[in-house]
């Protein structure tokens, strides 16, 4: 795990930059306390900080193939490297136990075909001396981050956005589209990022440039979720295909040369985790949990700590306050680069920065939800569908179809999402399936008070509609279910992805997540959609096939948290001026987003710290830490260069 930058210039015969790589390297440091590197070959010039997990000693980075032509920077584990290492050895020298060398030499045998044979969290770039050409990929799911762009002078890319950034070559200024989507679902879509010009190379694609030939880097998608629906096995081969999978990736991912532990909130997927893993490790395992005092509903502890008594593991906990919220949140929202996904940013930092007092590598349950189905507004978009049915007699193949009878017995564990149930009913029923997801995924609720007109308006949101509905209407996805669950892998996971990756590497911590295995994402999206919804049963055939492992009081609970943060009780007491002192500031009143009337109301007496709330507050931390600069570091001095779109 570590963190990785680099410049190519476009002109062959024009040395890139070195003391702007040096600018990039500094900017990341928190991901590489280890070590650093920096080579440079022609155009081309490659940076590297080091978090020492697998071969500590002769692990260093960049790193060479045999004669010096190969050069590869890498952030990730490669967790069959073990198995690729032997099949390798038998026509290349290996001078390192390091599954970096066994992607610089794997590509020496396949070129781009490489990606096909790695199971692990990576993303690289490759510099090939023979072909002056950059080769960089990325995971399947989107587990580790690439960012790129492309300015007159240079392609440059790292693993944050604050490296690029650094360098002084591209000014921070906000992406309008990106403006748009964020306030839409707080994360952006697809390739674009809040930053004007700096891009996500997308999960499961690579991309290939070579300096003097090509205008802008080829990007190519080498993988993506297979809903070819296998309807050929029983639920019987499925459960053991699930279990023989789940601990065949959980047993890799303890690879390490440096302690493991793992995240434990007291769920279903963590505590999978910590139980399968627990039965692998050699030594004493050691969890991790976060709960807060303000109330039974913000507490798991119990749960977490059954867990742990089950498998004989060392149990940590922390409890964040109100204070550290306040103090952390504009050092987290500069740490996350742009703003993603929810609060639970905060105490997943908190137990990320707990683990690594203890550990280097830990697990976590991450993915679970978006495969085997765990929201419950996959519940309530299939109940109107179901009601729907009942009413006018619809209904097309049974094997596609929750029907009213089947999801009666579900329908109890909606009674703690009754906001989500008024605002999804309150604006009309029964629309296409599109319309009526995109009201359950959609955050931007009375825009019209809060939002400036100029930034969001009737036609933002059928731009938004429209970005949204390419992904939801995939057309190799032909179930509800599999339509809802595909958009929030494609979009939602990867936000949660970045909250994952940011808060565990701001403390210089590899975080590695077993359920999100590809072989397992293949496994599951084949499945008949049946098989594991059915009824509305949440996640079903997941549960059945792990219960053997984990406590029967986690087996049976249905009391989802997801980790949730007392903002509101917080809102009314410690934090208020907090929040009143960012969104009510002159910065923000001149900054021309919000409608600051509609922001006072929010924050009125009786203020709900919702999603609303959360995604001003933190667009405006961000607008301060990178628009404004108030957190980014010391930039070159020097002359911007406009970036290419």
């Amino acid at each position: 795990m570590c963190g990785i930058a680099g410049i190519v210039s476009r002109d062959r015969e024009l040395a890139p930059d070195a003391e702007a790589l040096g600018a990039m390297l500094e900017a990341i440091a928190h991901r590489g306390p280890d070590g650093e590197g920096i080579h440079v070959d022609g155009p081309a010039a490659l940076g590297h900080k080091r978090l020492a997990i697998i071969d500590l000693e002769a692990g260093r980075q960049p790193m060479c193939n045999e004669d010096g032509t190969i050069w590869i920077t890498f952030n990730g584990e490669i967790y069959n490297y073990v198995e690729l290492r032997r099949e390798l050895a038998r026509h290349h020298p290996f001078r390192t136990q390091s599954d970096t060398e066994v992607i610089l030499h794997l590509y020496e045998e396949l070129g781009e075909r490489c990606l096909e044979r790695l199971n692990g969290m990576f993303a690289f770039a490759i510099w090939d001396g023979r072909q002056q050409r950059l080769f960089a990929a990325r995971d399947r799911i989107g587990i580790k981050p690439f960012y790129w762009t492309m300015t007159d002078q240079a392609l440059l890319f790292a693993s944050e956005p604050k490296a690029i950034l650094a360098t002084g070559l591209l000014d921070a200024e906000p992406d309008a589209a990106g403006l748009e989507e964020y306030l839409t679902f707080q994360f952006c879509l697809g390739e674009r990022t809040l930053f004007r010009d700096i891009r996500k190379l997308e999960p499961g694609h690579y991309l290939t440039f070579r300096p003097g030939r090509d205008r802008a880097p080829a990007d190519v998608c080498y993988w993506d979720y297979n809903y070819e629906l296998d309807f050929h096995h029983t639920e019987e081969y499925y459960r053991e295909q699930l279990v023989s999978l789940l601990n065949d990736a959980v047993r890799m991912q303890l690879r390490s040369d440096v302690p493991v532990g793992a995240h434990c909130s007291g769920g279903i997927d963590s505590s999978t985790v910590v139980s399968l893993a627990a039965r692998h490790y050699p030594g004493t395992f050691k969890t991790f949990t976060g709960a807060f005092r303000e109330g039974p509903q913000y507490d798991e502890t119990r749960y977490a700590r059954e867990v742990a008594e089950n498998v004989r593991a060392e149990y940590h906990e922390v409890w964040p306050s109100a204070r550290e919220f306040a103090d952390t949140l504009p050092w987290l929202i500069y740490m996350m680069d742009e703003p993603a996904a929810g609060p639970g940013l905060f105490p997943q930092y908190s137990v990320s920065k707990l683990a690594r007092e203890h550990v280097k590598v830990v697990l976590g349950g991450q993915g679970g939800d978006e495969l085997f189905g765990g929201y419950a507004r996959y519940l309530v978009a299939y109940l109107e569908q179901a009601l729907k049915g009942a009413i006018y007699g619809t209904g097309s193949d049974p094997r596609y179809v929750v029907s009213w009878d089947s999801i009666e017995p579900s329908l109890g564990m909606l009674k703690q999402y009754r906001p989500m149930l008024q605002g999804f009913f309150k604006d009309g029923m029964f629309e296409d399936m599109d319309r009526r997801y995109f009201r359950l995924v959609s955050r931007i609720e009375d825009a019209e008070t809060l939002i400036s007109s100029d930034v969001w308006n009737d036609r933002s949101r059928e731009r938004m509609f429209d970005s949204y509905a390419q992904i939801f209407n995939n057309p190799s996805t032909k179930s509800y279910f599999n339509k809802m669950t595909n958009f929030d892998l494609k979009t939602l996971l990867p936000a949660l992805l970045q909250v994952e990756d940011r808060t565990s590497m701001s403390v210089s911590l590899e975080s590695r997540v077993p359920l999100l295995d590809h072989r397992i994402a293949e496994l599951v999206t084949r499945m008949p959609p049946a098989m594991r919804f059915k009824g509305g049963d949440s996640k079903r055939i997941f549960r059945e096939s792990i219960q053997p492992f984990i406590p029967e009081s986690v087996f049976t609970r249905r009391d989802k948290m997801g980790f949730p943060v007392p903002l509101t009780e917080w809102l009314r007491g410690p934090i208020r001026d907090f929040v009143g002192d960012v969104l009510l500031s002159d910065r923000a009143r001149q900054r021309g987003i919000y409608r600051m009337a509609g922001v006072e109301q929010l924050l009125g007496k009786d203020a709900v710290f919702g999603r609303p709330l959360w995604g001003l507050l933190s667009l405006e931390l961000w607008y301060r830490a990178f628009v404004d600069g108030d957190r980014l570091p010391p930039r070159r001095v020097g002359r911007a260069v406009a970036a290419i779109p």
